[in-house]
This record gives structure tokens, C-alpha cells and sequence, in this order.
């Protein structure tokens, strides 16, 4: 083989192997940036979601206020109640999202906390009624109740953020 052939042909495989590199880098570059692009949505889902909660359980903390009260104000207590309802949608929009970014284990974590809620939402519905009827009998009960279902609630938020902080890698 003479030198000048010897000499196109090394170039030929230098150049092929600099573009088989230039692929491999750029196809590891691109799913480099698409991880950091999904968590980074996964990221504000999470903090919406967070954000969400936070706001309803204010609203949900001034509603068992009320409701723990001698006498509850009830035009106070429906207001109060109003905004908790507003909230509590807010967050399951966000909920939902939070579902669709995934992944499985963080929306398990986020179904576990609408279960909680939900179960909450329905001791102090219950309470709502007997206020309004004015029945004080078994208030002492849905009281303890509903606390023992808030630290429930709280207790699915902590493992919410803790999952989302593994998806996240941020995990200790």
C-alpha cells in the first residue's frame, strides 16, 4: 500500500472516530440536559404542591378553630369553610399534575395525603353540622378525632417530601 492511500485511509478513521465520539458525547449531553429539564418539573410540581397544602392547611387550621370553639360563629365558620373548599381544590389541581410528572412513588405519597385529607375533610364536616344544629353531644370525641387524622395528614406530608426529595436526589 503506498503512503498516500495509508495516509487518506488513517484520516478516514480518525475522522469517523472523532464523529462516533461527537455522537456519543452529544447523545450523553442531550440526556444529561433532558434529566435536568424533567427534574426541574418535577421540581416546581412539587413545590406547587407543597405550596398548595401549606395555604389549605391554614385554612383548614382556622376552620378546626372554629369548630373547637364553645359556640362556634357561624357565619365566621362558612367563611372560613369557603376557603378551605377553594384551597382544598387548589390543591388537587396540583395533585394531579404532581401525578403526571411522576414518579410512582411520589404519586403514591400524594394519593396518601388526599386520602388523609379527606379523611379529615370528613370529621370536620361532621362537626360543621353538629355545630350548625347546635349538638354538642360527641364534640369532645370528633375533636380527639380530628386530631388524631391531622397528625395522620401531617404524617403523609412528611413522607410526600421525603419521596420527592429521593426523586429529586436530594436524598439523606
Amino acid at each position: 500500500m503506498d503512503s498516500g492511500l495509508a495516509a487518506l485511509l488513517g484520516a478516514a478513521v480518525g475522522s469517523i472516530a472523532t464523529l462516533g465520539a461527537a455522537i456519543v458525547n452529544g447523545r450523553a449531553q442531550a440526556r444529561s440536559q433532558h434529566a435536568q429539564w424533567s427534574r426541574q418539573h418535577r421540581r416546581d410540581a412539587y413545590t406547587r404542591y407543597l405550596s398548595a397544602l401549606h395555604d389549605r392547611d391554614i385554612a383548614m387550621d382556622a376552620v378546626l378553630d372554629a369548630l373547637r370553639s364553645e359556640r362556634p360563629d357561624l357565619p365566621a365558620l362558612d367563611e372560613r369553610t369557603d376557603r378551605f373548599v377553594t384551597l382544598a381544590r387548589e390543591v388537587h389541581r396540583a395533585c394531579e399534575i404532581v401525578i403526571l410528572e411522576g414518579p410512582e412513588s411520589v404519586a403514591d405519597a400524594a394519593e396518601r395525603v388526599s386520602d388523609a385529607s379527606g379523611d379529615l375533610a370528613q370529621v370536620m364536616r361532621r362537626m360543621a353540622e353538629n355545630a350548625r344544629a347546635g349538638d354538642t353531644t360527641g364534640k369532645s370525641e370528633h375533636i380527639a378525632l380530628a386530631a388524631e387524622r391531622e397528625r395522620t395528614l401531617y404524617q403523609a406530608v412528611k413522607d410526600f417530601r421525603l419521596a420527592a426529595r429521593s426523586t429529586l436526589g436530594k436524598a439523606e
